[in-house]
């Protein structure tokens, strides 16, 4: 049996600023209000992704790439990561604001944690009137001023804030200050890793009441204090074409906004390719299979894949590879 595109169980998180978006708006099967993200495609140890469709289903992402490595990631995949799936999928619901954090670089997440850095992207599903992120410091500050606002607790008037509405597009490297602010719902792509410094949570206790806790001094080391305009991105919205918005070295993502079919170019890559459906409805084909796929879902079409053939009448893709 050759793969085929798979789709997955998603894997639902509780989080104290969560809310209902996931349930409501994507259809995920939350049975709470206070659900904060559904990770899609994970390869995280604790998390690992279970295929939801096909013969396959029920098997996991990990046990996957065991058996196929090379028929999944693709040779460069696996050159660079072995046996590793290198990036996390996720879509994210704050009803609150998230709490001001930073993620370690790859260096010193391995040198501590044994883990990938964490670079990530965000891109805007929904955002409530008003709603904003906060990305990066609005000057340039110092060590001290850093450490001094904490103490004073005025970290905020340090920080910058950033309006957002659909479609808006944000590359967050590591080391950059930034939270997801309350009434914004998002797909972010990242790297594999779950190290997270938190640096200020607005002092909410959570339903033990107990605040939760800060990582002050391993922060200091993984910041940069400098003032950058590095994040937003800028990219065409060109219907039925495909239109790059970032290539990192850690992960490729395209815009793709298709009214009618459209055959995809994967014959020359040498990597799997993740769909994610920000809006509308398609079918994807390949020389092995079909998926059906709709908004605030996602698809992986193994790397062995000859050709990628989308049918729909009107989507929104996120298309992610390595």
């Amino acid at each position: 049996m050759k793969l085929y595109p798979l789709k997955f169980k998603p894997i639902l998180k509780e989080r104290l600023w969560g809310g209902t978006k996931l349930k409501e708006v994507l259809g995920k099967p939350s049975e709470n209000d206070i659900t904060g993200e559904s990770w899609e495609l994970s390869g995280v140890q604790g998390d690992i992704s279970i295929v939801a469709n096909g013969p396959l289903s029920g098997t996991s992402l990990q046990e996957i790439i065991d058996q196929r490595p090379k028929e999944l990631l693709g040779k460069g995949v696996l050159d660079r990561f072995g046996n590793e799936f290198p990036i996390l999928i996720k879509f994210i619901d704050a009803k609150q604001d998230l709490s001001i954090q930073l993620h370690p670089n790859d260096a010193l997440a391995r040198e501590r944690h044994n883990s990938f850095g964490k670079t990530e992207m965000w891109y805007v599903m929904d955002a409530d009137k008003g709603a904003n992120l906060i990305v990066g410091f609005n000057k340039n500050v110092t060590r001290e001023e850093y450490t001094q606002s904490l103490k004073r607790d005025t970290l905020l008037d340090l920080l910058n804030y950033e309006p957002v509405k659909e479609g808006d597009t944000f590359f967050i490297n590591t080391g950059k200050i930034h939270a997801i602010g309350a009434g914004v719902l998002l797909a972010e792509i990242q790297q594999t890793s779950d190290v997270t410094y938190r640096v200020f949570d607005f002092n909410r206790q959570d339903k033990n009441g107990n605040l939760r806790e800060l990582h002050t001094e391993l922060a200091l080391d993984a910041m940069d204090f400098d003032k950058k305009d590095d994040f937003k991105v800028a990219y065409k919205r060109h219907m039925n074409t495909t239109n790059t918005m970032v290539e990192s070295p850690y992960f490729k993502t395209n815009y793709i906004h298709l009214t009618t079919k459209a055959n995809l170019a994967s014959a020359k890559r040498d990597s799997f390719t993740i769909y994610m459906c920000v809006g509308g409805t398609a079918e994807i084909s390949t020389d092995t299979g079909t998926v059906m796929i709709q908004k605030g879902e996602t698809a992986l079409i193994p790397a062995s894949s000859k050709t990628i053939h989308i049918d729909t009448t009107g989507v929104k893709l996120l298309e992610v590879t390595v």
